[in-house]
């Protein structure tokens, strides 16, 4: 039953996608963001669990802002999903990013250095709008991925995001060796770390512990890689984009580098609640 489901649930995906893509590329991403705030979010239950999220660690939240946060999460994320698939159009947009942030010089510094450079983010704005962006300057920019649990979404998924930009690597044992011979040669790596990580340290985020993977610190340290937060804003017209480059993490022990990552995102999403995807079960087994 659950192969049926997904099957079912990709072919309703699939094709909300394609009604979009045969849209001119403002128009798909703002109904794209509509179809999800308004049909897909209410079936999959994303309301419900947003407020958990919220109630969670922001208890005290005004009534109103959750309200609008239920409707405003799920357009992000439907539009981000949209210009995933956008190929092209969504890359040239992407390139037009303006990109700020005192981390910026420090990427350009170990570029010139031959050091390699551990990008970490998370599902905030759209995630692939830096690794567009630094593609297009030259950067040898390569991402890790987790595969989706379903089976036919990913499928096509992978070959979406992979017209971005490559190399890819698939979270295994495989993925990881090409990964580390990328970094060993120099590379760029982005990952993105802000979801629930079983097996990871219990860390802070929004005043409470999250299960939060040490992977990227791990490998900064294990391979002098510097550690650099970055994130793309989606601006107010909801499709150009900012792209900020926190401060380099200094290099100290794990623990302590990617709770420093936890708040530099949490600093950034206080700003800018609706960008960052509270459909996600972050705090869960804590």
């Amino acid at each position: 039953m659950k192969r049926v489901s997904q099957y079912i649930t990709n072919m309703f995906l699939r094709a909300l996608i394609g009604v979009a893509l045969a849209l001119p590329y403002a128009a798909r991403v703002r109904t794209m963001g509509w179809l999800v705030e308004n049909i897909v979010s209410p079936l999959a239950g994303y309301p419900k669990r947003i407020r958990a999220n919220l109630a969670h660690v922001l208890p005290d939240l005004d009534k109103a802002e959750v309200a609008r946060l239920c409707k405003a999460v799920p357009n992000n994320a439907g539009r981000t999903l949209i210009e995933l698939y956008s190929g092209k159009d969504f890359v040239e947009r992407a390139i037009q990013a303006p990109i700020t942030g005192p981390g910026y010089e420090a990427l350009e510094t170990a570029r010139a250095e031959g050091r390699p450079v551990i990008l970490v983010t998370g599902h905030f704005g759209n995630y692939d709008v830096s690794r567009a962006a630094l593609i297009a300057k030259g950067h040898n920019m390569g991402a890790l991925y987790r595969r989706m649990s379903n089976p036919y979404f990913n499928e096509h998924y992978v070959k979406s995001i992979s017209t971005i930009g490559t190399p890819m690597f698939e979270q295994g044992r495989k993925g990881m060796t090409q990964m580390v011979r990328h970094i060993k040669s120099g590379g760029v790596l982005g990952i993105l770390t802000d979801l629930h990580a079983h097996g990871g340290a219990r860390l802070s985020y929004f005043g409470k512990p999250a299960i939060t993977s040490l992977v990227t610190a791990e490998l900064a340290l294990k391979f002098n890689a510097a550690l650099i937060p970055v994130y793309a804003i989606r601006q107010e017209n909801g499709l150009d984009f900012k792209i900020v480059v926190q401060a380099e993490i200094p290099h100290s022990d794990a623990e302590t580098m990617t709770q420093a990552v936890n708040e530099g995102l949490e600093e950034l999403v206080r700003e800018n609640m609706h960008q960052w995807f509270w459909i996600h079960r972050r705090w869960k087994n804590t």
